[in-house]
């Protein structure tokens, strides 16, 4: 451990924005990328606006997460194969992995949680929670530091797939606990996690086996875990997912709703216990997380045949033929998640094609071209939403039934991560960076 410096949810069918103190876990408080913000900035580049700009050290795609002044987020530090030792290793894992030739191979990695001082961007710690010889290969458009990890109270809770799980004491920068949770994904993680109350619950769809677990979060003991439905075929591959849980309450009823390959499926929190599925084809990979509008989840299938579906949550059982409201068939993304404004469900394709559809119906309203490669999920807030693409671009729309493009915005590197909001200003990670952008005094 290296440490530079001294150092419930419950998301409502009525929206809870982010305050400006806090954003705990992957896309703010709501878990589906809104923020309380009224005067976030426009127009920046590497020149305008940019308030600080902090190198982060290693690799990793988890968005940053803050309580106070103190913003959290995972990285890895790869011991990169070259030479002779890379074609061996890729020999060695072609023979188990016929995508070994479009995958990294490392060494070893070291997992790591980074911190930043808020007002300054000052790295204060850089800790080691666990390291890794000979990791799994993963997809060259992975890191081995890609789901967000969630802060409660003195707790980081973090999560890197079969790698590992850890909880960090933020105020010691002691590892309180690790568990291994084995689940085969084939190409890294992607999963981030969820805490509700002490419960920390973790999807874990691999090629080899599927479940969802709760963990004590204080103790890292298992308190729950459930099977995934029965997938149909034989091939792994086409069983794993890497999509987030996304927490519900609706009708008097809390629920954890977690898309995976070929099912979609809502759970009890406290006890695992299968409440609702629905059967949508067969998806699989699938990344986005959920977003609800009204009393209705919408998800995304995955790869295959891309679609979304709304669906009604108060059902019981196997709903699939009575609960589905709506689906839109095509030019849905299989990375970056939607963001719902008022009656309407926005999202951009992995390649850049945005649409603005009707949450009622599904009716597409209308679908631009903006450009670029996007794995990362958009943000509405200050009556605009912000799509950031693989280029380092930020496009900035005004919600509405007609497109209307405001500002294009670009930095130095790649967005992989997803943006946060602190204050009236944005946290932008890029794949070397930490931005915090704003067109005000701090």
């Amino acid at each position: 451990m290296k440490m530079i410096a001294c150092c419930l949810l419950t998301f409502c069918t009525t929206t809870v924005l982010a305050t400006a103190a806090e954003w705990k876990q992957f896309r703010g408080p709501d878990g589906q990328g809104h923020a309380d913000a009224r005067n976030l900035p426009l127009k920046w580049s590497e020149s305008e606006n940019v308030q600080w700009k902090t190198p982060i050290p290693g690799r990793g795609w988890s968005s940053p997460v803050y309580e106070g002044n103190t913003i959290w987020m995972t990285t890895a530090v790869e011991d990169v194969l070259t030479g002779e030792a890379l074609e061996q290793a890729r020999k060695e894992r072609l023979a188990g992995n016929p995508m070994a030739k479009q995958m990294s191979l490392v060494g070893s990695v070291s997992l790591r949680a980074i911190s930043v001082d808020a007002r300054t961007g000052k790295l204060l710690s850089d800790i080691e929670l666990m390291a890794i010889k000979n990791p799994p290969a993963i997809h060259t458009l992975n890191s081995y530091a890609s789901p967000t990890p969630v802060l409660d109270g003195n707790l980081l809770l973090t999560h890197f797939g079969e790698l590992g799980t850890a909880c960090l004491d933020t105020y010691t920068g002691k590892v309180l606990w690790k568990a291994v949770l084995p689940s085969a994904h084939a190409v890294g993680a992607g999963s981030s996690p969820v805490v509700h109350g002490d419960l920390f619950i973790v999807p874990c769809d691999g090629t080899d086996q599927q479940y969802v677990v709760g963990l004590n979060k204080r103790t890292g003991e298992q308190v729950w875990k459930t099977a995934r439905p029965r997938m149909s075929g034989p091939l792994g591959d086409f069983h794993k997912a890497y999509s987030t849980p996304l927490l519900v309450t609706t009708g008097g009823r809390t629920q954890v709703v977690v898309p995976g390959a070929q099912w979609v499926v809502a759970y009890n929190p406290v006890d695992g216990k299968e409440l609702w599925r629905v059967r949508h084809g067969d998806g699989f990979s699938n990344v986005p997380r959920p977003v609800v509008a009204n009393d209705l989840v919408c998800i995304c299938t995955g790869f295959m045949q891309p679609q979304m579906l709304a669906i009604r949550m108060d059902g019981e059982g196997d709903v699939t033929q009575s609960h589905i409201a709506w689906k839109i068939p095509k030019s849905i993304p299989t990375m970056p998640s939607p963001v719902v404004v008022d009656d309407a469900v926005y999202y951009v394709t992995d390649q850049g094609v945005a649409t603005c559809a009707s949450t009622k119906n599904g009716e597409v309203i209308w679908t631009k071209r903006i450009g670029g490669n996007f794995s990362a999920s958009p943000l509405a807030a200050a009556g605009r939403i912000y799509f950031s693409n693989r280029e380092g671009e930020t496009t900035v729309i005004r919600p509405g039934k007609e497109f209307e493009e405001l500002s294009v915005n670009k930095l130095d590197g790649q967005h992989m991560a997803s943006p946060a909001v602190l204050d009236e200003s944005l946290l932008l990670r890029t794949n070397t960076h930490l931005y915090r952008i704003g067109s005000s005094p701090r």
